[in-house]
């Protein structure tokens, strides 16, 4: 740690943490409960609120989450009301809440604060904030190559979460709740952090600096890892597709069996979970990017703009411009 920071949150602490949450519409609801509920078991575990937290949105009124439902909050941000932890929480339509006036908000905010942290798309109000220049962070995979663009003096990875002196970042919803029993952990003990993983029958089995998979297999990695390095293999290789005799070659076993265990496992040949993949990718780059659709098409391996298009239609019904349009 420099001279210059605070001391880490992340330590054997019993002190109460005054930590504000600033919701922000079209953020997960997973997020948020994510962020918040691992804070409230370890208050009732404990028999004590050594985690004081209170949730603000932008404007005071409810943010409304992805799924619909609205998140009470306390009231409008203050950058000036004194807290320990700030947690930026966004998703969808982030560009549209970065003014210079709560940038600015969070800056003054985090010069107060001994940490800020961003949860998915909040990660970008802090990097917009400057709050993540020169220090390593993370973001939700589908914006990974975007924001390494954005944010040329970040250091860009594609872990879970990762926690760089007095910031620290999440890749979504599953790595804010790795990360706040983290955090319990580090404040309470193994102990506390085990009854409150126990009490939402959590089983953590990834690292912080696991990479974030496209597909998450849950318990497919159990079942068959053959399948599993197969779908890792393809995730990987979006952009240049490998073909399935290689993938099988890579998973040791033949084309044959590959077919047979993605038939049994998925009800789909490995070609054809292999497009969908790829498309759906493009799918995501169309809708939530203005990427021209020529690199849309060579993001995800296709050989032509054309090719990709009729691909797409094919998939989905209508022409990736018109979807764009829409």
């Amino acid at each position: 740690m420099a001279k210059s920071e605070k001391p880490t949150i992340f330590r054997s602490e019993r002190a109460s943490l005054r930590v504000t949450m600033l919701v922000f519409s079209g953020a997960s609801i997973m997020c948020v409960a994510s962020a918040i509920d691992p804070l409230r078991a370890a208050n009732r575990i404990a028999g004590e609120t050594l985690f004081d937290f209170r949730l603000v949105s932008a404007t005071g009124q409810p943010a409304v989450t992805t799924c619909g439902l609205p998140v009470a909050v306390s009231g409008a941000f203050d950058p000036g009301e004194p807290c320990d932890v700030l947690v930026v929480i966004a998703g969808f339509g982030t560009q549209g809440y970065a003014t210079s006036k709560l940038l600015g908000g969070l800056r003054r905010a985090a010069r107060g604060a001994r940490a800020v942290g961003g949860v998915e798309a909040g990660t970008w109000l802090v990097a917009r904030a400057g709050l993540l220049d020169g220090r390593a962070a993370t973001t939700h995979w589908e914006d990974l190559e975007d924001f390494s663009v954005a944010f040329p003096e970040v250091d860009v990875r594609p872990d879970r979460y990762i926690i760089d002196g007095p910031v620290f970042t999440c890749g979504g919803a599953a790595p804010t709740f790795d990360l706040m029993l983290h955090l319990v952990r580090s404040r309470l003990g193994m102990a506390v952090a085990l009854d409150v993983a126990s009490v939402f029958i959590y089983d953590q089995s990834r690292a912080a600096t696991d990479a974030q998979p496209l597909v998450s297999l849950g318990r497919l990695d159990g079942y068959d890892p053959r399948l599993a390095q197969a779908i890792r293999l393809m995730e990987a290789h979006v952009d240049r597709p490998l073909t399935i005799e290689a993938i099988a070659k890579r998973a040791g076993v033949t084309a044959r069996t590959l077919e047979s265990i993605f038939r049994g496992s998925i009800g789909e040949t490995p070609g054809a979970y292999y497009l969908r993949l790829r498309l759906s990718a493009a799918r995501r780059l169309v809708v939530d990017t203005r990427v021209s659709m020529a690199e849309v098409a060579e993001r995800t391996g296709f050989s032509s703009a054309a090719a990709f298009s009729r691909s797409f239609s094919r998939a989905f019904g209508t022409a990736p411009v018109r979807m764009r349009r829409a």
